[in-house]
């Protein structure tokens, strides 16, 4: 019995003139704040109010309840707050993802499968730094209606997520012409259509997008800016 292999990722897609317009602007951005006389002391702080406010913001999409002050005190100053246990965890974990994908990008490491895992592991360990890559799932999974139930997506079978993953990441690595925000964001989408993991949502998503976006050293601070 012979398997049969998957079609090469290779997305279709269109920058509209309000993307591009977009764009343009973020590059100019970028360009400002590079020639900025940052200190390293001020470039610590830019760093981890960035850290902090992405931790707030994309847990929130999660339905987590912690506000934007009270991440920031679990954070530094690990303050517990009754009753926010699941919620103090998941901006531990998160925060610990940012550090890693940010880590990996100062290494210029190529995004592998091994990067992904643990990425993931340390979204779901609560603040713990060392933990096991999780694997992939062995299972179908499914999402449903918060409200109906009913199925909305089915993600593909278990038995293609390796190679899909495989090929996803072997198109970020890929040098090309596509500009940073529009790769990371077709990562982050196809990263959700596949859905590798029982409980790859938002969250996950937010990391693996910030994760390309850091490798392009787009997001991570370089030496003299924070750019």
């Amino acid at each position: 019995m012979t398997t049969k292999k998957l079609a090469r990722f290779s997305p279709t897609f269109t920058i509209t003139p309000a993307m591009a317009i977009s764009l343009m602007r973020i590059e100019a951005v970028r360009q400002a704040i590079r020639t900025l006389p940052i200190t390293p002391r001020v470039l610590a702080n830019l760093r981890e109010t960035a850290r902090l406010f992405s931790t707030h913001y994309s847990t929130m999409i999660e339905g987590n309840r912690l506000t934007q002050e009270q991440v920031a005190r679990v954070i530094e100053r690990a303050q517990h707050f009754p009753g926010r246990e699941r919620d103090e965890n998941e901006v531990r974990g998160y925060y610990a993802a940012l550090d890693e994908v940010e880590r990996t990008a100062k290494r210029r490491e190529r995004i592998s499968v091994a990067i992904v895992r643990k990425v993931h592991a340390l979204v779901m360990a609560g603040g713990k730094t060392r933990v096991k890559p999780t694997a992939w799932r062995d299972g179908q999974n499914v999402i449903r209606d918060a409200r109906s139930k009913g199925i909305v997506y089915m993600p593909p079978e278990s038995k293609d997520v390796p190679e899909l993953m495989e090929q996803l990441i072997s198109w970020l690595n890929a040098k090309d012409e596509l500009p940073v925000p529009v790769k990371a964001g077709i990562v982050h989408y196809q990263f959700a259509t596949i859905h590798p993991y029982y409980d790859a949502g938002p969250v996950s998503g937010s990391v693996r997008s910030e994760g390309s976006l850091c490798a392009r050293r787009i997001l991570c601070p370089r030496s003299e800016g924070i750019l």
